[in-house]
Protein backbone atom coordinates (compact mmCIF):
# COMPACT_ATOMS: atom_id res chain seq x y z
CA UNK A 1 0.00 0.00 0.00
CA UNK A 2 1.70 3.20 -1.13
CA UNK A 3 1.51 6.31 1.01
CA UNK A 4 0.53 9.52 -0.75
CA UNK A 5 3.44 11.89 -1.29
CA UNK A 6 1.51 14.95 -0.05
CA UNK A 7 1.00 13.27 3.33
CA UNK A 8 4.74 12.75 3.67
CA UNK A 9 5.59 16.43 3.23
CA UNK A 10 6.51 17.96 6.57
CA UNK A 11 5.51 21.49 7.47
CA UNK A 12 8.30 23.62 8.93
CA UNK A 13 6.37 24.23 12.17
CA UNK A 14 5.10 20.67 12.62
CA UNK A 15 6.12 18.61 15.63
CA UNK A 16 8.07 15.48 14.80
CA UNK A 17 8.39 12.50 17.12
CA UNK A 18 11.32 10.13 17.38
CA UNK A 19 10.71 6.40 17.19
CA UNK A 20 10.96 6.15 20.98
CA UNK A 21 8.50 9.02 21.50
CA UNK A 22 6.03 7.48 19.05
CA UNK A 23 6.30 4.12 20.80
CA UNK A 24 5.70 5.66 24.22
CA UNK A 25 2.74 7.72 22.97
CA UNK A 26 1.06 4.73 21.34
CA UNK A 27 2.23 1.92 23.62
CA UNK A 28 3.71 -0.17 20.82
CA UNK A 29 7.22 -1.52 20.41
CA UNK A 30 9.82 -0.36 17.90
CA UNK A 31 9.50 -3.68 16.04
CA UNK A 32 5.76 -3.04 15.52
CA UNK A 33 6.50 0.40 14.02
CA UNK A 34 9.47 -0.81 11.98
CA UNK A 35 7.48 -3.64 10.40
CA UNK A 36 4.74 -1.25 9.28
CA UNK A 37 7.17 1.36 7.96
CA UNK A 38 9.06 -1.29 5.98
CA UNK A 39 5.76 -2.66 4.60
CA UNK A 40 4.76 0.84 3.43
CA UNK A 41 1.80 1.04 5.82
CA UNK A 42 3.18 3.92 7.89
CA UNK A 43 5.07 7.00 6.71
CA UNK A 44 8.35 7.90 8.39
CA UNK A 45 10.77 10.71 7.71
CA UNK A 46 14.34 9.46 7.49
CA UNK A 47 16.68 11.53 9.67
CA UNK A 48 19.76 9.43 8.91
CA UNK A 49 20.56 5.81 8.16
CA UNK A 50 19.50 4.71 11.65
CA UNK A 51 16.76 7.13 12.72
CA UNK A 52 13.20 7.97 11.73
CA UNK A 53 10.86 10.76 12.74
CA UNK A 54 7.08 10.72 12.64
CA UNK A 55 4.57 13.55 12.17
CA UNK A 56 1.20 13.98 13.85
CA UNK A 57 -0.54 12.23 10.94
CA UNK A 58 1.58 9.13 11.62
CA UNK A 59 0.79 9.38 15.35
CA UNK A 60 -2.96 9.34 14.68
CA UNK A 61 -2.56 6.58 12.10
CA UNK A 62 -0.66 4.37 14.57
CA UNK A 63 -3.33 4.90 17.22
CA UNK A 64 -6.04 3.91 14.74
CA UNK A 65 -4.14 0.88 13.46
CA UNK A 66 -3.34 -0.33 16.99
CA UNK A 67 -7.02 -0.18 17.97
CA UNK A 68 -8.10 -2.07 14.85
CA UNK A 69 -5.42 -4.73 15.22
CA UNK A 70 -6.14 -5.17 18.93
CA UNK A 71 -9.94 -4.87 19.02
CA UNK A 72 -10.76 -6.68 15.78
CA UNK A 73 -7.69 -8.87 15.38
CA UNK A 74 -7.12 -7.15 12.03
CA UNK A 75 -4.01 -7.89 10.02
CA UNK A 76 -1.77 -4.81 9.55
CA UNK A 77 -2.74 -4.34 5.91
CA UNK A 78 -6.45 -4.27 6.77
CA UNK A 79 -5.86 -1.86 9.65
CA UNK A 80 -3.93 0.45 7.28
CA UNK A 81 -6.70 0.26 4.68
CA UNK A 82 -9.35 1.18 7.26
CA UNK A 83 -7.17 4.07 8.46
CA UNK A 84 -6.90 5.28 4.84
CA UNK A 85 -10.66 5.06 4.40
CA UNK A 86 -11.31 6.96 7.64
CA UNK A 87 -8.91 9.71 6.49
CA UNK A 88 -10.69 9.91 3.14
CA UNK A 89 -14.11 10.17 4.82
CA UNK A 90 -12.83 13.06 6.95
CA UNK A 91 -11.42 14.83 3.86
CA UNK A 92 -14.74 14.43 2.04
CA UNK A 93 -16.70 15.72 5.03
CA UNK A 94 -14.41 18.75 5.22
CA UNK A 95 -15.01 19.43 1.52
CA UNK A 96 -18.77 19.23 2.08
CA UNK A 97 -18.54 21.66 4.98
CA UNK A 98 -16.47 24.11 2.92
CA UNK A 99 -19.06 23.86 0.14
CA UNK A 100 -21.81 24.60 2.66
CA UNK A 101 -23.37 21.18 2.22
CA UNK A 102 -22.43 19.51 5.46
Amino acid sequence: MAMKQDRMAVQADEVLLTLDELCRATEVGPDWVSARVQAGLLAAHRVDAAAWQFDTVALQRVRCMVRLERDFDAVPELAALVADLQDEIERLRARLRRAGLG
